[in-house]
């Protein structure tokens, strides 16, 4: 059997909880906090060029160039919180977000006062505010009034001697500058979507596995506890009946040892349904589990892998896919079962910047020691960003076993 790769791909209205990005995700955020400041960078290299154009002096280009760089460097801890940002209200976080702020307004009308430009004088510290972490319908509508005040001030401008300077393209400054910060707000809408994206895969890969351990569970609760109210009556009838009838009452212990033995036989039988499922579901199984984690997953069975001793490499399949869920943290998975002459090899590996294992060596350790159980041979190797295990049984591995 062959799966095809699989990839699992709302605006936010509340801040997330803390939450294990994936990498993909996280160089996402990257692109787009890049996205921002290059924004940013552009905005301030055409307002000097526009100045350029204006013939203004060199101290007036310095003074915007020099105080836009410092500006653009107050936002990146602006845009870091807004990443890192918890769930608690944003006047909390007014103590470390102040300088930022005070650094938009200082550039602004140093700006503004020596350009005589309304535009310079009031952005940097608009575009600052928008970075912060606004509830949705807040950010919206001060999006919309910073807009229009900006082209208010827009407008403003274009009857001033600097918009009137030959060869200024004022309706281009103009438009960038008014845009800028509904473009930074579209950015960072689109970086809170796709947390969005990544919680809702983290949450169905773990309702997954719960739904799993609950099924587990309510199949335990409902043999185990049949079995013990039935053992607990056959006992109380016993010690009733022992001073009157000792022979009744041996026979109802013997009932109960009965029932201790059926007990026993369905928590066997019942271990055994789970071992036994068959190996081609187990591998689609962890195939799905780590879709719905995000992983672009690869899963193949071959044919002579139908005989494979699922009793063995069913709980592998289960423990590797696991710890590619735990401690994986990349944006692919491949895994395969086939057959060979001398036995049957399985192989599951992602990428992964560098091996993890588990703190107490449990999760590789548990392995080590069915392979070995078996008879089997344990590879685990990472090379080149990939980290994989690989398992090999010979025949003869269940009874080996």
């Amino acid at each position: 059997m062959s799966r095809p790769d699989v990839r699992a791909e709302r605006p936010m209205t509340a801040d997330p909880a803390p939450h294990r990005l994936t990498r993909g995700v996280t160089a996402t955020w990257w692109y787009t906090a890049t996205a921002v400041v290059f924004l940013e960078l552009v905005l301030v290299l055409t307002w000097v060029a526009a100045l350029v154009e204006a013939e203004r002096s060199p101290a007036t280009l310095a003074v915007v160039f020099g105080g836009g760089l410092v500006w653009i460097a107050s936002t990146v801890p602006l845009l870091l919180f807004y990443r890192h940002r918890a769930v608690e209200p944003l006047w909390a976080r007014w103590p470390r977000l102040l300088a930022p702020l005070v650094v938009a307004a200082a550039y602004g009308l140093v700006a503004g006062s020596v350009t005589g430009v309304w535009l310079m004088g009031v952005l940097p510290l608009i575009q600052s505010a928008m970075l912060l972490n606004w509830p949705a319908g807040v950010r919206l509508r001060m999006v919309v009034v910073a807009t229009l005040l900006l082209g208010a001030f827009c407008f403003i401008d274009t009857r001033s001697a600097f918009a009137a300077a030959p060869g200024v393209n004022w309706w281009l400054v103009g438009f960038f500058s008014v845009s800028l910060p509904a473009m930074s707000v579209v950015s960072l809408w689109w970086w809170d979507v796709l947390i969005r994206i990544d919680r809702a895969r983290a949450s169905e890969a773990r309702l997954a596995a719960t739904q799993e351990r609950l099924r587990v569970a309510t199949d335990v609760h409902d043999l185990q506890g049949h079995h013990l109210q039935v053992i607990a009556l056959q006992l109380e009838l016993a010690e009733r009946l022992m001073a009157t009838d000792p022979n009744a009452a041996l026979e109802q212990l013997r009932a109960a040892r009965g029932s201790v033995d059926q007990a026993r036989q369905g928590t066997r039988d019942l271990a055994t349904r789970f071992r036994s499922v068959p190996l081609a579901d187990e591998i689609a199984n962890a195939a799905d589990l780590l879709s719905a984690a995000g992983l672009a997953v690869t899963a193949s069975v071959g044919e002579g892998a139908a005989d494979a001793p699922a009793a063995v490499l069913g709980p592998i399949i289960r423990e590797t896919t696991t710890n590619v869920l735990r401690h994986g943290g990349g944006g692919w998975a491949r895994l395969g079962l086939d057959g060979y002459p001398g036995g049957w090899t399985y192989r599951i590996a992602n990428d992964a910047p560098e091996a993890v294992r588990d703190p107490d060596g449990a999760g590789l350790a548990g392995i080590v020691r069915r392979v070995d159980d078996a008879g089997g041979t344990l590879t685990v190797s990472h090379e080149g960003g990939e980290f994989a295990v690989e398992v090999r049984l010979p025949p003869g591995a269940d009874a080996a076993r």
